[in-house]
């Protein structure tokens, strides 16, 4: 092994090696390769390393310490895997990694090392650990003064782990370890302290500690003089690698360290080993270095070289003696430091010094040097420590020589003089405990000067008349000092004299004592009369005397109570009185314990065991009457309010008679008249009373006064001179009477409130009638006058409601102020006012009354305990209640009164729940809220609004019940509000029927009788009906006692749930809810009142029991709560088995059974539908004409076979088939059953649910069955149909009626499922059908279905223009729209409609066509989506037919006109026309780009897809039209702007991300489905798609413009605002613009168009089209690119080859084409196409129009046919036209010769 070389300047007391410094580092920069880079995993150390281990084996131990070495990143032996094997095996692998680490300069490694090797101390074995303490002091020694304090703090705590680990076994290392433990112990940081701390005690218990300090003295004291004279910042850190202010921090902290351990040292070890050290203290006191530090810049050094000074006098004051020369000066010259660290240590210096060296001022000289230091600290208030410093004074002075005082009267003189001084700095007024310090050292200098100096005059005159008085004249002047420590330390001082003085044995003492104390009366009694004797005297000065006096008048034993317990320096002479003292204290105490409030009343005369002392009483009375009498001159000559408020005070402690006698000497003569004849006596023998009546009224009644709680005062101090109670109540009734007013006479209450003292005198009267009547009085007044008017100021008003809350809110003892009876009739006036309030309209209410009952009723609640509230209290509280759960609307109270109301009656309730016994049964608040709960949710009025703030309300109470002890309370609440069955049921029949008008339409339920009471017509519903109300009332009620765990029995949770579900379900099922059922939907949503919650919260396990009793009792509403349940998986399909396990409980069919059945069929599985089916089939066979339509009979079987085959589950064809053949028996056997043709209103309900039945079976069946059938079977079904068709147009006037509109649906129905039947047909199919079926259905059956649906579509529509899609009287649209969509083209051209043409309408169409237009075109426009799709779907298939007839008179159309333009279809531009005004007030105040959300199945939404649907037919009719025609309607629609509209109102409706449903999330893919690359499906049945289907539809017609359009749309981007430019711009290349390329290539690729000479290819990943033209020798190739804006941007033609043609020519030829795509409505090869036909004609002979430089017209695609006469050339006549109009001139644009 070898270990480093030692460093530098490093000392042990065992050891001192030293190698030079130059030496070293050669050797290390020569061997051991400095600056060289160390080869990874080269382990073997240099040999400078070797040399090292072998210095450490000579020398055998490791230092103590540490300075820096060459190498200051090592900080001890790091032992290398190979070496030395005897040492190596001793430190682990891990180990020796850590301690490498520790050697690292970067502060985070080091301490993660350290605290890794801290946690392996833990955790490894002991024998491990131990192989680590040989290298451990080395490392411990260095990284212990690491400058960074997380690190020593950590190097502590891994070194108690390491003690706790390795035990004794730390013996041999401890003492090169322990100079630095002990330097850790006293760290500057504390937690790194107390770490180190920490591992001392762990290692040696207390008793321990000083043998374990003794056995390593000599090393301690070697390493910290060592740091203490030799080192220096520099040889502490290495200058080259660390910062002058890091080395500087370290050096200073070491100092610091080493003297606190130094004293530590002193401290600890025993007395015995002192001796043995005294050496080395001797030569360390031997050293200037050592007593600079008491100089020292620092103040942590200065502070810890003081602490070790003291130390060293307390242990080794025989060796502090020897160097008085150099210790006196050093700590008494520095007793002017004022730093905070520093001078608690100083201090305590200064006192060891004195009391250890008597010579010490032999050293100094005290008046030149240490005194004037001192005076000046004490002068300036101790420069913010005298907390610190003036408790040191009086040890200080005391310890002071007599040859260094004289003379002493001059020194105590500027001494006390000084002290004084000390409190006029700012300092002394903001900081209480610095002042009173300084009180504190005068009074303890001050006695002790007195009792020193006892028996000379003139220091006794000093002492009382220059230093005492002064100081008591100067704190009662200022008003910013603290006055009441010195009057407390004056009274103690003035007490401990009168002690002495009584007690002492020598007369002489006794005698200048009471000299003094005479003196100091005397002078007090001048400066008191001096601060009172003047008009305007300052009112803290005097009531600063009055202060002064009370305390002085006080006993001993108060004073103490009224001292906080301050450890205080006491003189010897004291001890006896003290004892003494402390027996009187604890006597007096105890009298006085229960109310403190009596030792500030004492009277002047005190009788008890603390009487005042002779030689203070008599003075002390004379001065308080002097003032008295001074006060009642200046109140009676000045009014002076100052006077007046010293005269309460001193009243108030110092009450006599005698006192009063003074007060009335210029009065004598005055008596009372006209009063009663006690009164009148009372008067005359009293002077108080007298005083009472003479003074203290007239001062009350004088008016206003700011503060007259002094007078009130008064008023008590004369009460007080009362002889008994009956006196003072006879006095209190009369001038209750008539004297007091209003404020004085809450002020006279509150006192009583205030004090138990003054309360015990004034009881009578409180509980007297006079004053109850009074206080019943003005409630009656108040009530009365604030509801009727406000006369008077808020303020009286203010302050007298605050008297009624008062006398109702205060109690003492448990009783009330005042009588019972009176608050009984106050509380019953409030009631009555409040229940006035609330029949008070909202102009006749005012709120200020029902606030200040508020606030009156808030207090006595809050106040009051249970057993205090009054019977009316109760009526109250129902009252506020009742106004809290009101809507403002109807209260019409502010915000701020209604939180008001709510806290005042939460305030009641919580007394009446938490402090009454047995509340339920006794309760009349509970009872009656309950009632008139079930009252308001029964009365079906309330609104949302209404039945919020009443849900609220409840919910408040609720929290409030469930608070209280008594658990039962919320279970008796819901129990007296909880209807009983019969309730339940007429609430349930009051629910309007419309929600049963979706079930029987969607085939849910089946009904064969007629349930509908009243119209069908829905009844609109703006209040909450009850049902709803009181399910939701009491779910809430529910939920909340759910949430507490609160048990409910008798399954009120199961029938609360089941009623709640009911609502909700009624609610469901309501086609088109009303406004006010939405919000209150929500509102459950927002307030958590839903069945989820309630299942979660509570076990409704027998739930499920109770809904299938009903529903198979009374089926409906309850079936389609089961369904609900299932489907929205609340329930599972597992817990519902067990109710429907045996099937036979269903039958015989009653309509609960049929009911229930139906609404489990989607649920069940094949084999329970199968079980089900098997029930019914023989019940189908063989029944009367009567029991066919029975629900036990045929319609009920056949409505469960109806639903079970509904959901696809019976695939058995053969028996479908034997159904058929079932029914068609039916037929023959009771053909008068089947309404086939016939009038409705004969036909029962009974016989229109079993033709309701068959149809839908007939529908099922050609849906699922794939048996063939026979003809007669076809035959059966079709001529069935039809006839019901007939019916259902027959009896149009009966749609009203539900059955009948009903029967109309699935009669459509059945024709719509045939219609689909036929028209999927395919050759497969159709080969299993009888032969000419085909053929019968086109021709007749079709024909037929279609000549009775279109006529009757006029029909309905023509009657009701707004039919919404919602309503039950239009659902037969929705069936009937959906087979006209199967219409023919053929057979709507062959249509029988009447003739509808319009006057003045200009068409080319025949008028059969026309008509069809003119009947469909308007139904676009309808209020009722099926009929808008419906009429869309058969124009569109009639727009192709359209464009031949304006073909056949496109000649008329010819070049005649300038601009030639054509108009579309009148009647659809007729109703886009019309639209587009609707929509300019839908969206036009919308900016384009901001896109608005239409509502499903609004106005609005009506309007636009009628819109957008035109829009679809016209540019479906743009598309069939030739180019030529598109290019005349295209002018037309340029001139109507109409295009232009709808590009603006796309930008608004279509949406800013256009992804298709929801791939948005499952399509993360390159090409995700958007509405662009999806076909709209326009479906009348399916509403799933409704909230995307206008911005589909859009992006629909979008595309379409775009593709059909382009040059138009492009025209438009062009000319658009900046803004909506580049919001095209972005969204058409990011969505369409790779669609419209793709499609447009690929037709390209597929076109099969054939051009004679030109070949046309496409490459789809670049957007090229490339076209090849030739004729005989020439070639043209041309590329045409597509922009990534296709088709906003330009379409780029480029040249390819070009063989035989001109430039110019070819230059012409590509403007052509360039002009041609871009201005063309059409596609590529249509422009190709013409500009083909261009050249063609070229080389043909046809000349250029000379204008446009193009055969062909680039727009209209006519040739030049206009000629000039003069230069015979010829031209296009459009260009003409545009040539004259542009230039104003008619000359030829080649000769300029007129043009004829």
């Amino acid at each position: 092994m070898t270990p480093l070389p030692l460093p530098t300047g490093s000392s042990d007391p065992a050891v001192s090696t030293s190698v030079p410094k130059s030496d070293s580092s050669t050797c290390t920069s020569t061997m051991g390769g400095k600056n060289k880079q160390r080869t990874k995993g080269n382990l073997r150390p240099s040999n400078s390393g070797r040399a090292a281990e072998l210095l450490a084996k000579e020398q055998g131990t490791v230092p103590g310490f540490i300075g820096f070495g060459t190498s200051h990143s090592d900080l001890g032996y790091v032992p290398a895997i190979q070496g030395a094997e005897e040492i190596d095996s001793l430190v682990d692998s891990d180990f020796r990694m850590v301690l490498r680490k520790l050697s690292k300069k970067d502060v985070t490694t080091k301490l993660k090392a350290m605290q890794e090797f801290g946690t392996m101390c833990s955790v490894r074995d002991t024998e491990i650990v131990k192989g680590v303490l040989p290298y451990w002091p080395r490392i411990f020694c260095k990284i212990s003064l690491d400058h960074d304090r997380r690190v020593r703090e950590a190097t502590q705590q891994a070194f108690e782990k390491l003690i706790l680990k390795v035990k004794k076994h730390l013996a041999p290392y401890l003492k090169s370890l322990m100079g630095y433990w002990l330097m850790a112990q006293c760290d500057t940081y504390a937690p790194a302290a107390l770490a180190a701390k920490d591992a001392f005690e762990a290692a040696f218990p207390p008793s321990k500690q000083p043998e374990a300090i003794a056995f390593c003295k000599d090393e301690i004291a070697s390493v910290l003089q060592d740091h203490l004279l030799k080192e220096t910042p520099d040889t502490l850190s290495d200058p080259q690698t660390v910062p002058e202010e890091e080395r500087e921090a370290k050096f200073y902290r070491v100092v610091t360290c080493s003297l606190l351990a130094l004293k530590k040292l002193v401290c600890l070890i025993p007395d015995s080993e002192l001796d043995s050290l005294e050496d080395r203290f001797k030569s360390l006191l031997s050293q200037n270095k050592f007593w600079k530090y008491g100089k020292h810049s620092i103040p942590q050094i200065r502070s810890a070289y003081f602490e070790l000074v003291s130390a060293l006098c307390q242990r080794i004051p025989k060796l502090m003696k020897e160097e008085a020369s150099k210790v006196s000066p050093s700590v008494l010259l520095s007793i002017d430091d004022s730093d905070p660290i520093v001078c608690p240590a100083l201090w305590e210096a200064v006192l060891y010094t004195l009391i250890t060296i008597e010579d010490c001022w032999l050293h100094v000289n005290a008046k030149k040097s240490v005194f004037p230091k001192l005076s000046i600290v004490i002068r300036e208030g101790g420069r913010g420590l005298a907390t610190v410093i003036y408790p040191y004074l009086l040890p200080f002075i005391s310890k002071l020589p007599q040859s260094i005082t004289d003379p002493k009267l001059d020194f105590f003189k500027n001494f006390l003089t000084s002290l004084v001084a000390g409190l006029s700095t700012d300092r002394m007024k903001t900081s209480c405990s610095e002042c009173s310090a300084v009180v504190t050292a005068f009074f303890e200098c001050l006695r002790f000067i007195m009792q020193e100096n006892l028996g000379e005059e003139e220091m006794e005159k000093m002492l009382v008349s220059d230093q005492l008085i002064p100081f008591i004249d100067k704190v009662l002047k200022d008003p910013g000092l603290l006055h009441e420590p010195l009057f407390i330390h004056l009274a103690e001082t003035i007490t401990s004299w009168e002690i002495k003085a009584d007690m002492e044995k020598d007369e002489k003492t006794s005698y200048n004592l009471e000299n003094v104390l005479l003196n100091f009366w005397e002078r007090l009694s001048e400066i008191c009369v001096e601060k009172v004797n003047e008009p305007g005297a300052d009112v803290n000065s005097i009531l600063s005397v009055s202060n002064l006096l009370q305390i002085l008048q006080k006993p001993k034993s108060s004073l103490k109570s009224n001292k906080k317990k301050n450890g205080k320096v006491r003189f010897s002479d004291e001890i006896a009185e003290v004892i003494q003292e402390n027996e009187k204290c604890t006597s007096s105490e105890g009298e006085n314990h229960e109310n403190p409030e009596l030792v500030a009343d004492s009277c002047l005369t005190n009788d008890s065991s603390d009487a005042v002392s002779p030689l203070r009483k008599k003075p002390l009375e004379e001065l308080v009457c002097k003032l008295a009498e001074l006060s009642i001159k200046y109140i009676n000559e000045h009014k002076s309010e100052q006077h007046l408020q010293f005269l309460s005070t001193l009243l108030d402690s110092f009450s006599s008679s005698q006192l009063f006698k003074v007060l009335l000497d210029d009065d004598k003569g005055n008596v009372i008249e006209a009063k009663p004849l006690e009164i009148t006596k009372l008067v005359q023998n009293n002077p108080a009373v007298q005083f009472l009546y003479q003074k203290v009224i007239g001062w009350l009644s004088e008016g206003p006064r700011k503060d007259i709680s002094f007078l009130v005062d008064i008023l008590y101090s004369a009460l007080r001179c009362c002889d008994s109670d009956m006196e003072r109540k006879e006095v209190l009734d009369d001038i209750t009477k008539e004297d007091l007013e209003w404020n004085s006479l809450l002020q006279v209450i509150e006192k009583a409130c205030s004090s138990s003292h003054k309360h015990a005198l004034v009881i009578p009267w409180l509980k007297g009638d006079i004053l109850g009547e009074k206080l019943t009085t003005l409630a009656d007044s108040l009530c009365t006058m604030d509801v009727v008017s406000t006369g008077s100021s808020e303020s009286y008003f203010s302050m007298q409601w605050s008297l009624l809350s008062l006398v109702l809110s205060q109690h003492v003892q448990n009783d009330y102020l005042i009588g019972d009876v009176y608050v009984e009739r106050i509380i019953v006036k409030l009631h009555e006012t409040l229940s006035k309030t609330k029949k008070l309209s909202e102009a006749e209410n005012n709120d200020s009354a029902v606030s200040f009952i508020c606030d009156v009723a808030y207090n006595y609640f809050s106040s009051a305990k249970g057993c205090l509230l009054m019977p009316s209290s109760e009526d109250l509280l129902l009252t506020l209640f009742q106004l809290c759960a009101e809507s403002k609307e109807k209260t019409h109270f502010p915000d701020f009164l209604v939180c008001k109301l709510k806290s005042t009656w939460l305030s009641g309730v919580n007394v009446l729940v938490h402090h009454t016994g047995n509340t339920c049964k006794q309760s009349t608040f509970l009872r009656l809220s309950a009632l008139w709960l079930k009252n308001q949710v029964q009365s079906s009025s309330l609104d949302n609004t209404s039945f919020q703030a009443l849900l609220s309300a409840v919910d408040n109470l609720l929290h409030t019940l469930v608070e209280s002890e008594d658990i039962c309370l919320l279970e008796f609440y819901i129990g007296n509000i909880m209807p009983n069955n019969s309730e339940w049921e007429n609430m349930r029949q009051s629910l309007p029927i419309q929600w049963l008008y979706r079930p029987l339409l969607e085939g849910r339920l089946s009904l064969n009788y007629e349930c509908f009471k009243t119209d069908t017509k829905e009844q609109d519903i703006k209040t909450l009906p009850s049902h709803l109300c009181t399910s939701a009332l009491l779910s809430k009620m529910i939920l909340v006692a759910l949430k507490k765990k609160i048990v409910l029995e008798n399954n009120v949770l199961e029938q609360i749930t089941a009623e709640l579900l009911y609502s909700l379900q009624w609610c469901e099922e309501l086609d088109n809810p009303p406004v006010v059922l939405n919000g209150f939907c929500e509102m459950l949503q927002k307030m958590d009142i839903t069945y989820d919650n309630l299942c979660v919260l509570g076990n409704t396990s027998d739930l499920l029991q109770l809904l299938f009793n009903r529903s198979m009792e009374n089926g409906t509403l309850w079936s389609l709560i089961i369904a609900k349940l299932i489907l929205s998986q609340n329930v599972s399909a597992d817990e519902i088995k067990p109710h429907y396990k045996r099937k036979e409980s269903f039958f015989p069919l009653t309509e609960g059974n049929l009911h229930t059945i139906q609404n489990l069929c989607p649920f069940l599985s094949k084999e329970e539908k199968k079980e089900f089916s098997a029930q019914c089939i023989p019940a189908l066979l063989g029944w009367t004409k009567e029991d066919l339509c029975r629900t036990d009979g045929g319609f009920g079987h056949l409505a469960i076979f109806n639903s079970c085959l509904q959901t696809r589950s019976i695939d058995d064809g053969e028996l479908l088939h034997g159904i058929l053949k079932i029914i068609i028996s039916w037929k023959k056997q009771h053909e008068d059953i089947f309404l086939f043709s016939c009038n409705l209103s004969e036909a029962s309900p009974e016989v229109l649910g079993i033709n309701i039945e068959i149809i839908r079976f007939l529908s099922q069946f050609l849906k699922y069955c794939s048996y063939p059938l026979a003809e007669s079977e076809w035959d059966f079904i079709m001529c069935s149909m039809l006839a019901w068709l007939e019916t259902t147009n027959e009896n149009q006037a009966l749609y009203s009626t539900p059955l009948v509109q009903l029967f109309a649906c699935v009669s459509c129905d059945l024709a719509c499922d045939l219609s689909a039947f036929f028209d999927s047909a395919t050759e497969n199919t159709v080969g299993n059908l009888p032969v000419n079926l085909l053929s019968e259905w086109k021709e007749f059956f079709s024909q037929g279905i279609h000549s009775l649906l279109l006529p009757l579509l006029v029909t309905v529509t023509g009657k009701n223009k707004d039919m919404s899609e919602t309503s039950f009287q239009n659902a037969v649209l929705k069936p009937m729209c959906e087979t006209l969509t199967y219409i023919s083209k053929d057979q709507l051209l062959s249509h029988k409609l009447p003739s509808r043409l319009i006057a003045g309408q200009k068409t080319a169409l025949p008028v059969y066509l026309q008509t069809l237009l003119n009947t469909l075109v308007p139904l676009l426009l309808f209020r009722a989506r099926p009929v808008q799709i419906a009429a869309y779907h058969m124009l569109y298939k009639l727009m192709p037919e359209l464009p031949q007839y304006d073909q056949d008179n496109l000649k008329s159309y010819g070049d005649e006109e300038e601009e030639p333009a054509l108009s579309p279809p009148v009647a659809l531009m007729s109703l886009l026309s019309t639209l587009e005004d609707l929509l300019e007030n839908v969206l036009g105040c919308i900016p384009v780009g901001q896109i608005i959300t239409i509502k499903p199945l609004s106005e609005d939404f009506c309007y636009v897809l009628g819109y957008l649907l035109t829009w679809k037919l016209i540019l479906t009719f743009f598309k069939a039209a030739s180019s030529q025609l598109r290019a005349l309607y295209s002018m037309y629609l340029r001139k109507t702007k109409s295009l232009n509209k709808l590009l603006y109102h796309l930008f608004r409706l279509m949406p800013e991300n256009p992804t298709y449903g929801e791939t948005a999330i499952e399509f993360s893919s390159k090409d995700p489905k958007t509405f662009f690359t999806e076909e709209l499906q326009l479906s009348i049945r399916g509403t799933s798609t409704l909230s995307y289907q206008i911005p589909h539809l859009a992006c629909s017609v979008y595309h379409m413009t775009l593709k059909d359009l382009p040059a138009m749309v492009r025209l438009w981007w062009n000319s658009s605002e900046k803004r909506v430019f580049n919001i095209v711009d972005r969204f058409t290349s990011k969505y369409v613009s790779s669609v419209l390329s793709f499609q447009e290539i690929s037709s390209v690729q597929t076109s099969t168009q054939l051009f004679n000479g030109m070949t046309v290819k496409a490459r789809a990943t670049t957007r090229e089209v490339m076209a090849t033209y030739t004729i005989e020798d020439i070639v043209i190739e041309l590329v045409i690119q597509l922009p990534s804006n296709y088709p906003l941007g330009s379409i780029t033609v480029e040249s390819g080859k070009r063989i035989g043609v001109a430039v110019q020519q070819w230059r012409n030829w590509m403007l052509q084409l360039s002009t041609y795509l871009t201005h063309q409505n059409g596609s590529i090869m249509e422009g190709l196409a013409l500009w083909k036909n261009n050249v063609d004609k070229r080389f043909e002979g046809v000349e250029d129009c000379m204008i446009c430089f193009s055969v062909i017209h680039g727009f209209n695609y006519s040739l030049p046919k206009k000629a000039c006469r003069t230069c015979k050339k010829k031209f296009h006549s459009a260009c003409l036209y545009k040539w004259f109009t542009s230039s104003n001139k008619s000359t030829c644009p080649l000769c300029r010769e007129t043009f004829f």
